[in-house]
């Protein structure tokens, strides 16, 4: 896809809720833990995938509040797998050309993978061409909760609030809307997923799991993408 083309509209910030791995992995008489495997692999990749064809912002969401109520198995070995995936970028970033941020609450994650994600997040900070957004630890409702206690801490009054200054407490609130968002596996619904960002975005549900996503996709969402007329509450 030429995206010098004027004709085609690119998303700015596209939205990926990485499902899939483990009926992938069960369709294929595997384990689970080569499920969440090939999905890492192809999470490594995305990126590349989206800015090549223009996007500025990829927010994926990797591992959810409600994911340490997986079996302690599962858990450990996907804590494994961020590790695995962090040193991979850490050691690629004199190389990488984009930025990389970590949006949840982090303070529940492992010290050392913490220490790797602040470690990457510095070594990434003057990228310039494009943005990953890691939703780790992540949940909807709390960030919008840990907004509000942030507002609350600093005694801003109730007058003085207002759209604008919640978006300013966010998890890293320099992160524009969301275009649109993509969930793999089938599944229709978004699982608390940026919750305030995604208030007028496209949505477009693949009936393919995450580990067979592959760079065509990313052609085919915005081929999608520039199918939609977005409104904004408007005609």
């Amino acid at each position: 896809m030429n995206n010098l083309d004027n004709k085609i509209k690119i998303p700015k910030h596209v939205g990926l809720i990485l499902d899939g791995n483990r009926r992938w992995a069960k369709e294929r008489g595997v384990s689970n833990i080569k499920g969440h495997y090939k999905g890492k692999e192809v999470a490594s990749k995305a990126g590349e995938w989206f800015f090549e064809r223009g996007v500025e912002v990829l927010s994926m969401y990797v591992f959810s509040i409600e994911n340490w109520n997986r079996s302690q198995e599962e858990v450990d070995y996907l804590m494994g797998l961020l590790r695995k995936m962090l040193d991979e970028k850490i050691s690629k970033a004199s190389r990488d050309k984009y930025k990389v941020l970590i949006s949840g609450r982090m303070e529940r994650l492992p010290d050392d993978i913490i220490e790797k994600c602040h470690e990457l997040m510095d070594k990434t900070k003057d990228k310039k061409e494009g943005l990953v957004n890691f939703c780790l630890n992540y949940g909807g409702h709390s960030e919008i909760v840990d907004a509000i206690k942030k507002i609350i801490s600093e005694g801003i009054k109730k007058d003085d609030i207002d759209e604008a200054l919640l978006e300013k407490y966010l998890y890293n609130p320099g992160l524009p809307p969301l275009d649109i968002i993509i969930r793999t596996s089938g599944e229709k619904r978004t699982s608390g997923f940026q919750l305030w960002r995604s208030a007028y975005s496209e949505f477009l549900f693949l009936d393919k799991y995450w580990p067979d996503f592959s760079k065509d996709d990313a052609d085919y969402i915005i081929s999608e993408y520039n199918k939609r007329k977005r409104r904004f509450g408007g005609d």
